[in-house]
């Protein structure tokens, strides 16, 4: 066959991302807070958008359209599970064209994020006093280097030890600790190892008790100096804290030369101790999480499912202003900057919109596949994963996924991240349904909860008791869902019984 260039045609198939679809992508997978920045930066950026009032309508493309009724909203959606399938609602409208008012949520939030003061609503305060300025009221967090800096003016260093102290406070890391070695501080500082030591010395009698202490013993020492409880003893017991790890109470009561009841005291103190002092005076802003969906129970076996408003931006499109400045536009860069505004405006109220229905419907099949456990319970949730889901509402896994990322869903039992609801099966030993690892993790422990001091289960007497509950499981599976749940061994709970008893 003789080679030989050719011309062909051929059809195929490709996927265009464009940059809007892949900043709708991105969309999905945003919390609340990141969308929150997103969409402020779109509003400082379009003219054309502004954020909405509560019973603003949003105008498309110049046109307001009608504002639809309650149960077209993509802000809830109400499912009948008791037949095993979803009742059909415009909530989970998913056409991308349909734009409503009520669908996107207000852009207040409640969850303490660009709040008022103390995580308020932000809402507008009168003071019986006109003339007091709002920023006389804030108080920065004393942080711990600060709170060290204030007592080193009244310590009565001298010049060069004061600045040895100062350097020693810059290294004191956020839990109230000295990791690094002395011999390089000295080094540092062109001094003698033993001035760095005669200053940390000193520093360790500051407040809080425990802080400049180079390692955990060390630490619980200097607290327990500061109690005056420190004596042979329990220097003992501080130099075999592997062993109280252990509970080996044996091997304690001999090296520190006490009997049962004053080794249980003596444990009793150390856990009266704080190993992490400085944090007390940490200034990390602890960040409150927010749910991204709630879940109640309804009349006559429906489960209501709605997106928490007040923490999703609400823009609209001024139609008022489009006009206005599209009828003064003259050069071609003037009509082609406010197009391309329209457009991108438009583009981001669908994309807003589009993202809450899915955020919703995804929500909502997991309400529907995991019932058993809003009805009753950790120890009836089912096996599930993300291609159930994906199946059950005509999506890709990848869309479940993203959605499914860093979002929250509150309902009676608590606050839970959607990844939760998705758990690995354990096989049945029967012919019954698997069982999820969370329900096989919660039978664990109640197990182990009823144990009785005389009776304590080894971990092969766990697989026993659950493959009589037709649950097959592996001795090995037992032991790593015990230590995920932070569930000592069977000597050591054996030995901590024993010591409670005595």
């Amino acid at each position: 066959m003789a080679l030989s260039p050719r011309l062909e045609l051929k059809h195929t198939q490709t996927l265009v991302m464009t940059p809007q679809l892949q900043q709708a992508i991105k969309l999905l997978q945003y919390t609340n807070l990141e969308l929150n920045d997103f969409v402020v930066q779109e509003v400082e950026r379009n003219p054309l958008l502004e954020f909405g009032e509560e019973d603003a309508p949003i105008a498309n493309e110049g046109e307001a359209p009608p504002p639809p009724d309650a149960e077209g909203a993509a802000t809830a959606s109400d499912i009948m599970l008791n037949d095993g399938a979803p009742q059909a609602s415009e909530a989970l409208d998913t056409d991308f064209e349909n734009v409503y008012n009520n669908d996107a949520a207000t852009d207040r939030t409640e969850s303490g994020l660009g709040s008022g003061l103390n995580g308020g609503s932000g809402g507008r305060t009168d003071f019986s006093d006109s003339t007091l300025d709002f920023q006389d009221n804030l108080t920065a967090e004393t942080t711990l280097k600060d709170h060290l800096e204030s007592q080193l003016g009244l310590a009565g260093f001298a010049p060069p030890e004061e600045m040895i102290a100062h350097f020693l406070i810059d290294l004191v890391d956020e839990a109230g600790y000295i990791r690094e070695n002395l011999q390089g501080v000295a080094e540092k500082l062109d001094c003698e190892v033993q001035e760095v030591e005669a200053v940390l010395a000193r520093l360790q009698e500051f407040e809080p008790a425990g802080v400049f202490a180079r390692s955990l013993q060390e630490c619980l020492a200097l607290q327990l100096k500061d109690r005056n409880r420190y004596d042979p003893a329990m220097a003992a017991l501080l130099g075999n804290l592997d062993l109280v790890a252990r509970r080996d109470m044996m091997a304690l009561k001999r090296l520190c030369g006490v009997d049962g009841d004053d080794l249980a005291d003596m444990i009793g103190e150390l856990k009266a101790l704080n190993p992490k002092p400085g944090l007390a005076f940490s200034s990390e802003t602890v960040q409150v999480v927010a749910p991204d969906v709630f879940v109640r129970r309804a009349a006559k076996g429906k489960w209501q499912v709605e997106l928490n408003n007040d923490t999703l931006p609400k823009v609209l499109l001024n139609a008022r202003y489009y006009a206005e400045v599209a009828g003064r536009a003259q050069s071609k860069e003037e009509k082609a900057f406010i197009s391309e505004c329209l457009s991108s405006a438009n583009w981001l109220v669908k994309a807003l919109d589009q993202r809450a229905r899915t955020i919703l419907k995804v929500a909502s099949e997991i309400v529907r596949q995991q019932e058993g456990f809003f009805l009753y319970g950790v120890k009836h949730l089912r096996p599930l994963n993300l291609k159930t889901i994906a199946d059950a509402i005509a999506m890709h896994e990848s869309t479940v996924s993203r959605v499914t990322t860093n979002k929250y869903l509150a309902c009676d039992r608590g606050l839970f991240e959607l990844k939760y609801f998705f758990t690995s099966a354990i096989p049945a030993s029967g012919d019954g349904e698997a069982h999820s690892a969370e329900a096989v993790k919660e039978r664990i422990k109640e197990l182990i909860d009823a144990e009785k001091p005389d009776g304590i289960l080894s971990d092969d007497k766990l697989v026993e008791i659950l493959r009589g509950q037709e649950i097959d499981i592996a001795r090995r599976t037992v032991a790593k869902y015990r230590e995920a749940l932070k569930i000592p061994s069977s000597v050591q709970r054996r030995r901590l019984k024993s010591v409670s008893l005595q």
